[in-house]
């Protein structure tokens, strides 16, 4: 049986993940490190006229990171939600495992708990861990319409589920073909949108340009098709649980790029700000839903280290999380807290649908509790 996990007059019924691929604390915080990015240019360059400076720059941390992510820090944060992990502030979120890297933390995400020992690399192997993602399916009688993943990188259609065809995936260059119902049950509850979506030629144009814009990256298709394809669901077949996994701004990272990292969180911006308004614009999501943002890991800290993380980066291990919700009165930076932790995104979610997580998983993260206090 359930066991609700909520305050009596709980009124979250939907629940909205969304990650960016190792963006560090410091952007999110302060956005442009001006030390950065003098060290992608030339000796000879001067950085005020880099396009990056012109876009981002600003004398304050606090205006340089809304300048960045304009919704996010003038909106999001401050009329709808809280966020952690300033350790300038006294806030720290972590990663629990060693790894530090993408396989292993969407793993702790979306399980709730670390396993070293068998997620260990990157590679395309199925999740041995049935996700939060699957137990939301089961435990809600939700169909797989109803519980879907989006991600730009290819290997999520491994990570999301431990049972294949769970849940409705689609990631790197999958074509996103809008499901039809197998039976009456299984109708999506706009059908009329469903139907449109089947039909409509921006989707079959969506599905060409996504292999023919092409990216750098082999495994990685562009953000913009991931989130189209995520709308597109959205609005056909109004999932109660939706997963939105961004990538780019990883790999620019790695590429030694960051005027692209910069232009990829601030197009991410824009998105969030689409899909918050999508949110709140519906009678069914707005009120009733809740949203987490974070990152898979983080990265180094200074000019030498910024592009990678893994086990032996110092900063890798630091995180930050996002979170808007009906049931969650908290606003702002966090200030002063206790640290919190990957491990226990799983929980928080299912806690925020009304559902105990330990029960499924007695060893992972208990859902966060300060999300609660008032």
């Amino acid at each position: 049986m359930v066991q609700p996990a909520a305050p009596a007059g709980r009124r979250t019924e939907n629940v909205v993940l969304v990650t960016l691929d190792g963006v560090r604390t410091q952007e999110i915080f302060g956005g442009l490190d001006l030390d950065i990015l003098r060290s992608t240019l030339r000796s000879d360059a001067r950085v005020e006229e880099t396009r990056a400076y012109q876009r981002y720059w600003a004398p304050t941390a606090e205006a340089r990171r809304e300048r960045l992510m304009p919704f996010f820090w003038s909106t999001l944060m401050t009329r709808h939600g809280s966020i952690a992990g300033n350790v300038a502030r006294g806030s720290s979120v972590r990663v629990t495992n060693r790894h530090r890297f993408s396989y292993p933390g969407y793993a702790e995400i979306l399980v709730g708990e670390a396993h070293d020992d068998v997620i260990d690399s990157n590679d395309k192997r199925r999740n041995p861990y049935p996700t939060v993602l699957e137990f939301f399916r089961r435990r809600l009688g939700l169909d797989a319409h109803q519980v879907a993943a989006f991600a730009s990188w290819d290997t999520f259609d491994w990570i999301v589920e431990h049972e294949t065809g769970t849940i409705t995936s689609n990631a790197g260059f999958d074509r996103y073909d809008p499901p039809s119902p197998a039976s009456p049950r299984q109708a999506p509850p706009s059908p009329a949108a469903a139907a449109q979506a089947r039909d409509d030629a921006t989707i079959d144009l969506l599905n060409r340009l996504q292999t023919e814009t092409l990216t750098p990256w082999d495994a990685a298709r562009h953000d913009a098709y991931t989130f189209r394809f995520a709308m597109t669901h959205l609005k056909a077949f109004r999932p109660r649980v939706l997963y939105i996994a961004f990538d780019e701004t990883d790999d620019w990272a790695h590429d030694g790029r960051y005027d692209r990292v910069l232009d990829s969180l601030h197009g991410i911006d824009d998105h969030l700000r689409e899909l918050w308004t999508a949110l709140e614009g519906d009678a069914g999501y707005r009120d009733r839903t809740a949203l987490v943002v974070t990152a898979d890991h983080g990265r180094g800290n200074t000019a030498a280290d910024w592009r990678d993380h893994g086990s032996r980066i110092a900063g890798a291990e630091q995180i930050w999380m996002a979170f808007a919700g009906p049931d969650w009165p908290v606003r702002g930076e966090w200030r002063d807290s206790e640290p919190i932790y990957q491990n226990q995104v799983a929980a928080t979610l299912a806690q925020a649908l009304g559902l105990d997580y330990a029960g499924e998983r007695p060893n992972a993260g208990r859902p966060i509790a300060k999300l609660l206090s008032r």
